[in-house]
């Protein structure tokens, strides 16, 4: 298992160009609901993939997840995860203005999904001058088991991915999610000439 350690610089890029894609989502995504969307500061680190499933943390028996693959230009690509805590799930319908029994909680899950991944990479890939496409998005079966099987599944063909995690919070709905996004070893390797191509412009 080898590293793709990244320079302070690149770390530095890649942290800059996560927290403006992350706050024009986020700003994207306040319109959309018409509420305030408040954002941590994201966490950036190197993960093997015999430890990812501890770093998610999914320990709630119902708890929601769902994957929606990510492709770019230049070899970039890599998963998107959603992590919802069943807290949270009873008011999606409130919060995405959907009337009663409209839509099943499931859809209503991955309709949000699809808009917070989208929306983030879209922004994340006008800034590096790419453009991204998506897999259609797939709810997991919502116990632990179901989770790390579907991390084993992809994660078969990398010892080692950068994940980001950006947590999303909807103070007026006391609503929260994070999302997780797993770029494998090979990818990471074409998102550092990208970098470097950037930091040679300044």
């Amino acid at each position: 298992m080898s590293n793709f350690n990244l320079t302070e610089d690149q770390q530095d890029c890649l942290q800059e160009l996560i927290n403006v894609a992350m706050g024009q989502a986020s700003d994207q995504l306040a319109r959309y609901l018409d509420t305030f969307v408040y954002l941590k500061v994201p966490s950036i680190e190197q993960v093997s993939s015999q430890s990812l499933i501890g770093t998610l943390n999914p320990s709630d028996t119902t708890v929601a997840v769902v994957s929606q693959g990510f492709f770019g230009y230049e070899g970039i690509r890599g998963e998107a995860l959603l992590i919802y805590q069943p807290k949270d799930s009873d008011k999606l319908a409130d919060l995405l203005g959907y009337e009663p029994d409209e839509l099943s909680v499931e859809e209503q899950i991955i309709d949000l999904s699809s808009i917070l991944t989208t929306t983030f990479l879209n922004v994340f890939a006008s800034q590096i001058e790419n453009q991204m496409s998506y897999s259609a998005p797939r709810l997991l079966a919502s116990h632990k088991g179901a989770i790390s099987e579907h991390i084993e599944q992809q994660s078969y063909n990398w010892d080692l991915a950068l994940k980001v995690k950006i947590t999303y919070q909807v103070t007026d709905y006391s609503f929260n999610c994070d999302m997780v996004l797993l770029i494998p070893e090979s990818a990471i390797v074409n998102i550092t000439d990208v970098l470097d191509r950037i930091l040679a412009s300044f």
